[in-house]
């Protein structure tokens, strides 16, 4: 997939080389006009500093932007219903802890929390700003299936894009994520690969337009036997045909973040791969498919146990990388945190530093300086769900 999408890239190129030459040779040599791509508009000089801010030394992204259904299921694992008020409850819990912004750049909201307030009336992107977080917001639409594919998947949300993005700028957004997905299992067939990598690259350049600095996520899940190199061999053709589409769509890459997954064995594999395996082959498909332009590399947790996704990320930062490499982890960050508040106001101080000893495990991780000594066995536990959905 790569050879194609160099071969893509360059026969681009020559025909483009061609028409100029050809151009220039039958017209006036004293008036000659060059086709310049205009990159995010009038947005640039913020959607760098924006990107900037996010993947700033030791920080990362808290991503609590699960739907409301999926938000559901976790509030339904402590006994409590889902509605607006138990949600309103626990995202309060997470975005006023005290201290978070020493270890935490942004915060990936759902539309709903968007809109939010604390039940003392302080909007929640206000409580974000004062704790220099940036808020962000999830503006995919979700998975749905993809006609003509191996059972596989496409992201639904283009349509009308535009206009919700700058509401959400409006709102106080200045970052946006867009997940999609690639099965190993089901292929992946080259059709998903094109639509995911396509898809990433039209929200990308719809969300820059709109002031949004893109989180690009082509999320390849953990479902499958498969080995760490089959997985290397996916991520490579993903990265290679995102990266294609991306310039073509005249994306900004000093205005986007990367949330790739780690390159590791399925979940079904029967060896598992130490962190210092993992950093190497996760290195390896990043050094050949992301340019050094590119600000921050936030990886997703993807079903890991706790410190699983933090042992990996430090053993990423062992060595200076092109790239901020840092983490934007949703269950990988809250999963004792859920468990220490069980709903109940009394505990509401505790699951907050629960929060904060995970932030601050990971802020570590990122500067290569974590060790796991002394975490609980909670911790420990892997979070994989086969199909797991948002």
């Amino acid at each position: 997939m790569a050879s194609l999408s160099f071969a893509k890239l360059n026969a681009s190129s020559s025909q483009w080389i061609a028409q100029q030459s050809f151009s220039q040779k039958r017209g006036s040599s004293s008036r000659r006009r060059l086709s310049v791509p205009i990159r995010a508009g009038a947005y640039s000089d913020e959607l760098v500093q924006t990107a900037k801010s996010v993947a700033s030394p030791g920080r990362g992204i808290l991503a609590i932007d699960e739907s409301n259904a999926t938000c559901g299921k976790r509030l339904a694992s402590i006994g409590l219903a889902n509605n607006e008020t138990n949600r309103q409850a626990y995202r309060q819990l997470l975005l006023t802890t005290p201290g978070l912004g020493d270890y935490i750049s942004g915060a990936i909201l759902f539309e709903e929390t968007l809109y939010q307030s604390t039940t003392d009336g302080k909007k929640f992107v206000d409580c974000l700003r004062e704790a220099k977080i940036m808020p962000g917001i999830k503006v995919d639409k979700g998975l749905v299936p993809l006609p003509g594919s191996n059972s596989e998947s496409w992201c639904q949300g283009l349509d009308g894009l535009a206009s919700r993005s700058a509401e959400y700028y409006k709102q106080g957004a200045r970052f946006a994520k867009w997940r999609t997905v690639v099965s190993i299992p089901c292929g992946p067939s080259a059709l998903a690969v094109k639509e995911a990598a396509w898809g990433l690259a039209r929200y990308a350049a719809i969300s820059q337009d709109n002031g949004l600095v893109p989180i690009v996520e082509p999320e390849i899940l953990l479902d499958g036997d498969h080995s760490i190199d089959r997985t290397l061999e996916v991520a490579e053709k993903v990265w290679s045909e995102v990266f294609f589409y991306l310039a073509e769509n005249n994306v900004l890459f000093e205005g986007i973040l990367l949330k790739p997954s780690m390159v590791t064995p399925g979940a079904e594999h029967k060896e598992k791969a130490s962190p210092e395996t993992i950093a190497k082959y996760t290195l390896k498909m990043l050094r050949r498919r992301v340019p050094p332009a590119v600000p921050g590399i936030m990886f997703l947790s993807g079903g890991q146990s706790e410190v699983e996704a933090t042992l990996n990320l430090n053993a990423m930062n062992q060595s200076p990388n092109p790239w901020h490499v840092s983490f934007s982890y949703a269950r990988a960050l809250q999963n004792t945190v859920l468990k220490t508040w069980q709903g109940r106001p009394e505990n509401v101080e505790a699951a907050q530093k629960a929060l904060l000893v995970r932030a601050k495990a990971n802020s570590l991780a990122q500067l290569g300086k974590y060790s796991a000594e002394g975490e609980s066995d909670d911790a420990k536990t892997g979070m994989f769900v086969k199909g797991y959905t948002y």
